[in-house]
């Protein structure tokens, strides 16, 4: 049996007109001979809604309630697709994620699969079925409803693909794929045929948002290979699989950017052993991602200046929490919303000499001044003032010569 995942967003399903074109989707593979797991998203704003609605209701709605009002959204899009299957004469029904059943951990909003029960839907596909399932969505062992976040029908595609062994699967989009950046920020973006797991995370992690981190990371821990590409034209997408599966003699894969961030600095901050500890530790219970870290040390060695980025949305809660701080002596806290990161990506730079001084050197002759830089094996990161973001992505997507692919 050659089974297919093929995964449909939430723009692709957002109105009956899409719906009927997804199925024509859906058609056109089921006459290939495969056998299809069709997974979908909620309509388009559909979640949104139900969200403000929970807000609306209580400002500490009950977590358990939350994942079983917002996973309904997923039923009513499998519904409206398993109908048109069938009006056209084929055999389809709907599967919410307890039905099957998809078995999650515990956690409520950002719940994580642990086990799919194989059984109903190889007892269906055998007998010829399409199952629609919902994605987003799963049930616990205390027989409560969960969900899985942002992405989380990404993710429920790549869990469904590994635990039936698929061939492919296949996320359809309101996008053709992977771009070299934001096509919205440059006209000379160009589309990525294939990418390695690692530079899609990091992309991803760094502003990209054709598909969340995390459901990256599940296809990347369990080795399954997915094609986004868009459900409104017929062209082929963006492959994102193993990087030794990927010959590419670019150093550099693709540029991303934020414009969310936040750039804190604790000036003169008393200099001891466990001191940038105590900074962050309230943070991260308070669950606030710090992000870029830098810092110096006085020429005295007694006082340091500490600076790190943020997410604009946690600026105020992070000045609660460090002026509340007993155990830090500082002189000033000094913040600057008028930032954004733009990051360089690509497997290339692990055997490529030079890339770091490549990059900074453009950025200087564009007299883009940077603020905090940050590596990793794969990626370098700079912050700088966010009204040089637009000219920063356009210098390095020609210093590094992504405008020819």
């Amino acid at each position: 049996m050659k089974i297919i995942v093929l995964k449909f967003g939430g723009t692709s399903v957002g109105t009956v007109k899409r719906i009927k074109k997804v199925v024509d989707i859906i058609t056109g593979y089921i006459k290939k001979k495969y056998s299809l797991i069709v997974v979908s998203s909620a309509m388009s704003g559909v979640t949104n809604n139900l969200v403000k609605k929970s807000e609306q209701i209580s400002d500490n709605f009950s977590h358990e309630e939350y994942d079983s009002l917002v996973s309904s959204g997923e039923q009513a899009a499998c519904s409206l697709i398993a109908g048109r299957l069938i009006h056209k004469g084929f055999n389809s029904r709907s599967f919410l994620g307890w039905q099957i059943p998809i078995i999650t951990d515990d956690l409520h909003k950002q719940s994580r699969i642990v086990h799919i029960n194989r059984e109903k839907i190889l007892k269906y596909l055998r007998s010829g079925g399409v199952p629609v399932i919902a994605g987003f969505q799963g049930i616990n062992k205390r027989q409560r409803l969960t969900t899985f976040g942002r992405g989380g029908s990404d993710s429920s595609a790549i869990m469904l693909a590994k635990f039936f062994n698929a061939e492919k699967c296949i996320i359809y989009t309101d996008v053709e794929g992977v771009y070299t950046t934001d096509p919205n920020k440059l006209k000379n973006a160009k589309k990525i045929k294939i990418i390695s797991y690692e530079e899609m995370l990091e992309m991803a992690s760094m502003g990209a948002k054709v598909m969340q981190p995390v459901s990256i990371h599940d296809a990347r821990l369990n080795r399954v290979d997915i094609e986004v590409k868009s459900s409104f034209v017929k062209k082929p997408g963006t492959i994102i699989t193993r990087r030794k599966k990927i010959f590419n003699n670019k150093v550099i894969t693709g540029i991303s950017s934020t414009h969310n961030d936040a750039k804190v600095t604790l000036v003169g901050v008393k200099d001891r052993p466990g001191v940038a500890a105590s900074i962050f530790k309230p943070l991260s219970k308070s669950l606030i991602n710090v992000d870029m870290v830098v810092q110096n040390i006085s020429a005295n060695g007694k006082e340091t200046d500490l600076t790190f980025t943020i997410k604009n949305e946690d600026l105020l809660k992070t000045k609660r929490l460090i002026l509340e701080n007993k155990k830090i002596i500082f002189k000033k806290f000094l913040f600057d919303k008028n930032v954004s990161k733009v990051s360089i990506i690509g497997v290339g730079m692990v055997t490529t000499p030079g890339v770091t001084f490549k990059m900074f050197q453009a950025l200087a002759n564009k007299k883009i001044n940077i603020q905090v830089i940050s590596t990793s094996e794969i990626k370098i990161s700079v912050l700088i003032n966010k009204k040089d973001t637009k000219k920063a992505i356009k210098t390095l997507h020609k210093e590094f010569k992504l405008d020819i692919l």
